[in-house]
């Protein structure tokens, strides 16, 4: 930003020599002394622009300067020339000539600047002057004087003094010396501030300060121009361009300028970046105070920290910004300059992500982890946990995969045994359910189910004492053990358990319970069918990859058809099948109960369904809430299903209270 006041050190020698010349002349004295203090500066070409001046400040005032001036006296007036009233308008942003002050408080300004210039009460001539010497001004402010090198020097508040360039001009009233230089107050540097401050706002101060351009361009990138341009009041902490190169350089190769702010996201987090800096209220400097105060970012606040005879603030870094500049004035606020740019939490969040990476480089960087990188590997999921997310991702620690491995028995020692296409999806479905397709941080965490990205599955989040466990489709929740690892695509928490969703649960029973042949051989109470599959040849097949879907009698359903039949078969059971097309008969009878798909409980649905033995179909039946299955010969009553998803590896079985009998195969038994 330019100085309201950059006064120019101008030394008139042309000036004083055109002078000396002119009161040689008999024709172009100075004024006679008979002409007062305004009349001797009328008459003096050289100082037009004070006479002009003094007319101007008098403008539809009450100042009166030029009566007073023309009064008894006597006065000491230090007079600028012409060229030091155009070095002062030079040096003052938004004043090209004295019709500039054309506002009351601007002709003020000109009035305290120009009682400034006045002793009244005495003609001191230079003579009486001494160095070091104070004189008191009209204006109140006082004036030091300066011998040096036998040249009289008149100084003010600024860096340049005044030099006497023509002293002892004698008037009726008092006496001039002639300066070139204006003179200027400190009560004047105030008015010039509060003058220009209440014609800029905030946005204004910040566009015409060059060491602030690059928060000039952040604040039209995040839309906040009108924001801070608005009624206020507003105190702004303004990074330099520096802070903001710094950083730039913390963020990484990935952030050069702010044009690489270019997403949605990062957009947002530039303007709460930038609204934290935004007091809503006008603090000036003097105001400050040790404390947190409340930001234009809601819920956030900085700590201003007293720190020697000043103070600096504190954001959520470890890292506090110094104070460079205060109280820069606008109409609608104040700002003062800081050598760094204040992080909010989400900004310290998103540093630390981008430090992170990704959510697959947090798992390949975190050595607990090292079992559920080569999961997300086997499984294709690495582009996908590289995604734009946002994810969520409770990620299972080594113990836990260890745990899930020896849950699964001697087959399963490590991923490795996820070998076919079905362990595969199923590791892929498992790595699934531990991801929520949104951000969901520690703080957020609230008891209820939640959605997963292994669609139509959920995990619920438990309240337990001051925190939360995971609920799966086991019976054994998982602990969190570390919270609020961010990613630049998400957040993940350890847990000390794998997640296993319904169909893992399932794999684990099927695991457990084998082959479908060898749940027909655990299950006491279809001991029967386990001699009919002996006796029929059937144990390889039912112990082959199906999958199969095995409506299995039970032993009493074995025992009614037994009794249908007659004959031997109710004395002798199943050896009475003993001829060659009785033991077709019987495997007949068996694949007419098989279905080769795997079909649970919850699939079942009204319709005619292809069994495995050729060309012989069953037909589900909805009664009731539930189904019954009807074979398509025997005239028999339906079989009710008594049992649901017996798991195998190869398949399901249900069992049922009837034994199915196709009609071809009643008309080979001899019904």
């Amino acid at each position: 930003m330019k100085k309201l006041v950059k006064i120019k050190s101008v030394f008139l020698s042309i000036l004083f020599l055109s002078f000396a010349i002119s009161c040689d002349k008999d024709d172009d004295k100075m004024p006679e002394m008979s002409q007062n203090i305004v009349q001797t500066a009328q008459a003096t070409d050289a100082l037009s622009s004070l006479v002009a001046a003094l007319l101007k400040a008098d403008e539809g005032t009450s100042a009166n300067l030029v009566g007073t001036l023309s009064g008894n006296g006597p006065f000491t007036v230090f007079a600028p020339t012409n060229d030091a009233f155009t070095n002062l308008l030079a040096s003052l942003e938004g004043y090209d000539s004295l019709d500039d002050f054309n506002t009351p408080e601007k002709k003020e300004l000109l009035a305290t600047i120009l009682t400034y210039h006045v002793v009244a009460g005495a003609a001191v001539k230079s003579t009486d002057l001494s160095n070091g010497q104070e004189v008191t001004t009209v204006q109140g402010e006082k004036l030091t004087i300066s011998l040096t090198g036998g040249n009289v020097f008149v100084q003010d508040v600024t860096e340049a003094d005044a030099k006497v360039v023509i002293a002892d001009v004698e008037a009726s009233n008092g006496v001039v010396h002639v300066v070139d230089k204006v003179l200027i107050p400190e009560a004047a540097l105030t008015q010039l501030e509060e003058i220009a401050a209440a014609e800029r706002s905030l946005v204004d101060v910040v566009v015409s300060t060059d060491a602030l351009s690059i928060l000039e361009a952040a604040v039209i990138k995040a839309d906040l121009a009108a924001t801070l341009s608005g009624a206020g009041p507003f105190t702004v902490f303004a990074p330099t361009n520096d802070a903001f190169v710094a950083l730039l350089n913390a963020l990484g190769d990935d952030y050069n300028s702010l044009d690489d702010f270019d997403t949605e996201a990062e957009i947002n987090l530039l303007r709460n970046i930038l609204l934290y800096h935004v007091i809503p209220a006008n603090v000036l400097a003097a105001d400050l105070a040790a404390g947190n105060v409340g930001t234009a970012l809601t819920d956030n606040s900085i700590e201003v920290i007293a720190s020697g005879n000043t103070f600096v603030i504190g954001d959520a870094s470890t890292t506090n910004a110094n104070i460079t500049g205060t109280d820069i004035l606008a109409s609608n606020g104040v700002a003062h300059t800081i050598d760094k740019v204040l992080l909010p939490q989400e900004a310290i969040d998103f540093v630390t992500a981008l430090n992170n990476g990704t959510l697959v480089n947090i798992v390949v960087n975190t050595d607990p982890l090292s079992i559920l990188e080569a999961a997300v590997i086997k499984t294709g999921l690495v582009d996908t946990l590289n995604g734009a997310g946002p994810f969520t991702v409770f990620a299972p620690t080594n113990d836990a995969f260890v745990a899930l491995l020896n849950a699964l028995g001697d087959d399963y020692n490590s991923l490795d045994d996820f070998n076919t296409t079905a362990e595969i999806d199923l590791l892929r479905n498992i790595l699934l359910y531990h991801v929520i397709p949104a951000n969901v941080f520690a703080a957020d965490l609230a008891a209820g189910n939640v959605g997963t990205a292994l669609a139509d599955n959920s995990i619920e989040v438990i309240a337990s004492g001051n925190t939360f466990v995971i609920g799966d489709a086991s019976s054994t929740n998982a602990n969190i053990t570390g919270t609020d690892i961010l990613a630049t695509n998400g957040v993940a928490h350890t847990i000390d358990k794998v997640l296993l969703p319904q169909e893992a649960i399932d794999f684990v029973t099927a695991l457990n319970n084998g082959t479908l042949v060898n749940i027909v051989v655990n299950t006491d109470a279809l001991s029967i069918l386990e001699a009919a599959v002996i006796k029929a040849g059937l144990v390889d097949t039912l112990n082959g990859a199906g999958p199969f879907t095995v409506f299995a009698p039970t032993n009493d359903a074995f025992v009614a058809f037994l009794n249908f039949l007659g004959g031997d078969f109710p004395t002798l059971g199943l050896d009475a099948f003993n001829t060659t097309a009785e033991i077709d008969a019987l495997r007949n009878i068996l694949l007419y109960h098989v279905i080769t798909s795997e079909v649970k409980a919850g699939d079942l649905s009204a319709g005619s369904v292809a069994t495995a033995f050729a060309q012989n179909s069953i037909t589900i039946v909805a009664s009731g809430n539930t189904f019954v299955v009807r074979d398509t010969t025997t005239g028999n009553t339906d079989a009710g299903i008594t049992g649901t998803d017996i798991l195998a590896t190869n398949g399901v079985a249900h069992t049922i209270n009837q034994v199915l009998v196709p009609a071809s195969v009643l008309s080979a038994l001899g019904h």
